[in-house]
């Protein structure tokens, strides 16, 4: 079983290899976005909602080498407001209000999805559409509602949820290299 896994795992990898232009685009514009004091949003559910997190993180902290903080928002790791949120507007309004709050034009909003189906992320996307944010997918096979409603997307094609997470925080790791590399950030901490 593991073995199958990893054979899975290496498949699925090769073929989202053909997205490293679309990342590499991605990190050249978020150093756009983020370098001229726009933010980075970022939601999901369970496993993405993880990933989600993740992502944030290696913003406001670091990637590889030291550097100065960027502003990233996770959308769901505000408990006490996304509660809150959840009690008073439902479910279906738990980032879409986030969105509404944080998010302003120019701005990235990076949606996660295994299914592309989630219905809160879906409702996040258009909320950042009216706002005019720019909204950037990982989903898992295509096609689906979130790929196609995003103004772009990296869709993995695998039937294992487990992949597609894997392969999520791969291609999360693989814009953050692409954003240092472009921000100038080097072994030393500085540009």
């Amino acid at each position: 079983m593991i073995e199958r896994h990893f054979a899975d795992l290496a498949d699925a990898a090769a073929r989202t290899s053909a997205s490293a232009a679309t990342i590499e685009q991605w990190g050249r514009r978020l150093a756009d976005v983020l370098g001229s004091g726009g933010r980075l949003l970022a939601c999901g559910n369970g496993g993405s909602a993880a990933e989600a997190q993740h992502l944030t993180g290696e913003f406001v902290g670091r990637f590889l080498h030291d550097r100065r903080p960027y502003s990233a928002i996770s959308l769901h790791a505000e408990t006490s407001a996304l509660t809150a949120v959840l009690n008073d507007y439902g479910e279906q309004e738990m980032f879409a209000r986030g969105v509404r709050a944080h998010g302003r034009r120019g701005d990235v909003l990076i949606a996660l999805s295994t299914s592309g189906r989630s219905q809160n992320v879906l409702a996040a996307v258009k909320s950042a559409h009216e706002i005019g944010m720019t909204t950037w997918a990982l989903t898992g096979p295509a096609p689906n509602t979130l790929a196609a409603i995003c103004d772009g997307a990296v869709a993995v094609e695998s039937p294992s949820t487990a992949t597609v997470q894997e392969l999520h925080l791969a291609l999360v790791h693989a814009l953050c290299s692409v954003f240092d590399e472009v921000t100038g950030v080097t072994a030393g901490g500085g540009r």
